[in-house]
Formats: C-alpha cells, sequence, structure tokens
C-alpha cells in the first residue's frame, strides 16, 4: 500500500512540473470517440508513443455511442467516452455510464468549473478542450449596431433578423440551460419567446450554415460555435473567404457574464476492462502537449490553465472573457431548457 501511494504521489508530482502524463505498462486503450477530426491521428499516435498503450477506437455521432454502450452494457470494450457537449456529457453520467475517477494529476490540471459534480469514488467526466457561443453579423446591415449580448437577441430591434440552429441541439440546449441557470425559468422563457419572435427563418441547418446566412443577408445576426467560424477563417476556398469578409462577431456579455462556453470531454466507461490505460489516457489529455494538439485541431482552447495555443484563427479573434458558470450546472438544466424551448415555440 505504501509502495503504491508513494508511486502515485511521484506521478503526480511529475505531471505537475513538466505538464507529461505518467507512464504504464504497454497495454490497449478502446475509446468511443465523438470527435472526428484527422488532427485527433496524431493525439492518439503520440499517446501510444510515451506510454506504449495501443488506441483502438470507433468514432460516431454522440448519440450512437450512447445507445451501443446501453446496448453493450457490461460487455462493452470500451474504456474511455468522448463526447462534444455538457448536455451529452451529462445524459451519459446520469445514466451511469462513466466510473467516477479520482485523479490527482486531472484535479489539478483541470479547473472545476470544467468537470462534473464530484460524485462517490471521484469525478464522472472531465472537460479537455472549450469553444465559445459567439454572435455573428452581416457587416453591411448592422455593422457597429450588432448585439453584444445574448438578451440582446429578444430586442425587438433585430426583428426578422436572427438565425439559430435548432434549440433542441445540444449546443442550443446548453446556451439556453445557462439561461435558465443565470436568470430562472420564468425570465429565461420570456427570453427565448423574444428571440422565436425574431427569427428570420424557422430554425434548420449547422452552425456553418448560420454563418453563410448571415454573409448572404439572409440573416442579421447568428449563433455559432467558435470553431466553425475559425474553419472559414482558415480555409482556403474563395468562396469561405468572402463570406469571412462579410461578416463580423461579437463575445457576447464581455461586461456582464461572460461569453457562453461549452467543451469536448469525456471519462473512464463504468465497465471499462482496462482501467490503468483508461486512466493513462485521460491523464494524457491534460497534458500541455495533448491540449495543444487538441485545441488547435478543432480551433478550441485548452482547458488547462497556461497552455498556450499557435492558431491564427484563434488568434485573430483575440481574448474574451468567459462565462465561469460550471458547466456540470448547464448539464443538470437540460430537461428544463427542452421544456423550455417547447413552450416557446423554439423548434
Amino acid at each position: 500500500m505504501i509502495t503504491r501511494l508513494c508511486s502515485a504521489l511521484c506521478m503526480a508530482l511529475t505531471t505537475l512540473i513538466a505538464g507529461a502524463p505518467p507512464s504504464y505498462a504497454a497495454g490497449a486503450v478502446n475509446i468511443y470517440s465523438a470527435r472526428h477530426y484527422q488532427a485527433d491521428d496524431k493525439l492518439y499516435a503520440e499517446f501510444t508513443r510515451r506510454t506504449g498503450i495501443q488506441v483502438n477506437r470507433i468514432e460516431a455521432g454522440d448519440e450512437a455511442l450512447l445507445e451501443r454502450l446501453r446496448t453493450e452494457g457490461s460487455s462493452s470494450p470500451a474504456d474511455v467516452l468522448l463526447l462534444v457537449d455538457a448536455a451529452r456529457l451529462s445524459r451519459a453520467a446520469a445514466e451511469g455510464l462513466f466510473s467516477p475517477v479520482d485523479s490527482r494529476v486531472l484535479q489539478s490540471r483541470i479547473p472545476e468549473t470544467l468537470r462534473s459534480a464530484k460524485e462517490p469514488g471521484g469525478y464522472a467526466w472531465w472537460g479537455f478542450s472549450r469553444r465559445a457561443r459567439i454572435i455573428v453579423y452581416n457587416r453591411q446591415r448592422f455593422g457597429e449596431r450588432a448585439p453584444q449580448s445574448y438578451a440582446e437577441l429578444a430586442d425587438p430591434r433585430f426583428k426578422g433578423a436572427v438565425c439559430t440552429r435548432s434549440a433542441a441541439h445540444p449546443y442550443m440546449l446548453s446556451l439556453i440551460a445557462a439561461q435558465i441557470e443565470h436568470q430562472g425559468e420564468a425570465a429565461a422563457e420570456r427570453w427565448a419567446k423574444g428571440v422565436v419572435s425574431n427569427f428570420a427563418r424557422p430554425p434548420r441547418g449547422g452552425d456553418t450554415d448560420q454563418i453563410k446566412a448571415a454573409a448572404s443577408g439572409e440573416c442579421g445576426v447568428a449563433l455559432s460555435n467558435t470553431y466553425y467560424l475559425a474553419r472559414l477563417m482558415r480555409s482556403s476556398r474563395p468562396e469561405d473567404q468572402d463570406v469571412i469578409r462579410k461578416v463580423g462577431f461579437v463575445w457576447p456579455d464581455q461586461k456582464g457574464r461572460g461569453t457562453h462556453i461549452n467543451i469536448t470531454g469525456g471519462g473512464m466507461v463504468r465497465f471499462s476492462k482496462n482501467r490503468e490505460s483508461a486512466l493513462a489516457f485521460l491523464e494524457f489529455m491534460a497534458s500541455d502537449e495533448a491540449q495543444r494538439m487538441l485545441a488547435d485541431g478543432n480551433n478550441e482552447w485548452p482547458t488547462v490553465p497556461g497552455v498556450v495555443v499557435s492558431n491564427p484563427a484563434l488568434d485573430a479573434m483575440g481574448s474574451f472573457v468567459d462565462d465561469k458558470l460550471p458547466i456540470a450546472a448547464i448539464g443538470a438544466r437540460q430537461a428544463e431548457a427542452a421544456r423550455l424551448i417547447d413552450k416557446a415555440g423554439w423548434r
């Protein structure tokens, strides 16, 4: 027992000092991932190089992965589950699909606001990269008159100007859940109804579609996660650069609560058969190198404070004040958010 404790303390201290994951014996880790970015191939390769642990992965949509885990039950080969939104992470935790992890490495590096609420045995999930939900606007139509807060999206002066994707999508549910957490359900419902009354068209498409609709003038303002805009900014396609020339963006609520953020996160699967390897992978995800690879691969920001990312699009966007609302609190409000969008008629 004393030997194991000393070993764990040494590994944690090494990680704190160097930002590197602890070493484990060679083995394998099976990852179910909703991330589908080519840049993640380098991430997995680096993990194997450092630890000798082979990565096997299945990539699919969040819902498909959750359903697979439900069906497989205790016979699942999965060790780690990676999902791309607090709503989905919270749902997986509520269904008991995660095994709580008590890791000094993860607790020391991932801020408390970017991980699940603590349970007996540790934390169900951890945030590994951040994205922000911004307001994109048509430069010609609004110029210096763009909304500066989420609240202004319900202002009558934006009548017929607002575009969003479906409110049933987890990205939107999380934003609406944050509004509920901040101001209560009644006020959030009034806000949502005001946004609906300002729609330029019924919600449809993804975030890239909202940006392009703002550029074309179909919409005046729209909501998007930052990495969709960053992708267009980094694109060499003339049509994408034309979109960027026609739109501007706002970090909402910089004089108030700050801009809403969400995460990519993950945790150890409840029935993991390779628990040491799973823990090694999760701790690797919090290392400096993995944080940079995660962030740059999908134009996001690290969750570990102090990790510097060199990304021209993110640099061009500049710094911002983010909402410090715990991500776990947003996840806990998903059911209320779903009821609210029905009441508001936000389909």
